[in-house]
């Protein structure tokens, strides 16, 4: 894992937040500069005060920041980065994109329903399971093909979370390197 003192980390979490065991929770503990967006509510996830929590951070950050989202954290940096470009941003990582359009989505979150699934105005790697059960493969390549992202598959893991059995998941490390990677090149 490469580290850059500069680079700050921003996890954003899905729907419940992301508990002791889930990778983003290693991560944030692991990766220098981390930081968590800190919604009002984890289990009743309001569109717009999501969006200003990630916003909060990014404001309060100063220098270039990689987001680490997951599930609907993907859903949430996708929307905050169609109205509020900031080029301090320099990539993301959206693992486990959930298909917010499905017919049987929860009532907590129907105000995600709709998203704006622009190009990201940044580099961005998408890595989605084959047997996630809350997008279906094809579904999860056409959110991140919209959202202009490098698809990578991983397999049968689930929603890639803690009952994923993935740990540390230094493979998603890789994947977290290579946008650092990618930064040190255009700089």
């Amino acid at each position: 894992m490469t580290t850059d003192s500069t680079i700050h980390h921003i996890i954003v979490p899905g729907y419940g937040n992301s508990g002791a065991e889930h990778w983003q929770t290693c991560w944030q503990r692991r990766l220098p500069n981390s930081r968590r967006t800190q919604p009002a509510s984890w289990d009743f996830p309001e569109h717009d005060d999501w969006i200003a929590a990630l916003d909060r951070e990014i404001t309060a950050t100063e220098g270039p920041i990689i987001l680490i989202a997951h599930s609907l954290g993907t859903i949430t940096v996708a929307e905050w980065a169609s109205d509020r470009p900031s080029d301090r941003i320099i990539g993301a990582l959206l693992v486990a994109i959930p298909d917010v359009q499905r017919p049987d989505l929860p009532d907590a979150i129907q105000g995600f329903a709709n998203p704006k699934l622009s190009p990201l105005p940044f580099p961005s790697i998408a890595v989605l399971s084959s047997n996630d059960p809350y997008s279906a493969l094809k579904r999860g390549r056409l959110f991140a093909e919209r959202l202009g992202a490098r698809i990578e598959t991983l397999g049968d893991y689930g929603h890639i979370n803690h009952q994923s059995g993935l740990g540390e998941w230094e493979e998603g490390l890789k994947w977290l390197d290579e946008l650092l990677t990618a930064n040190a090149r255009t700089q």
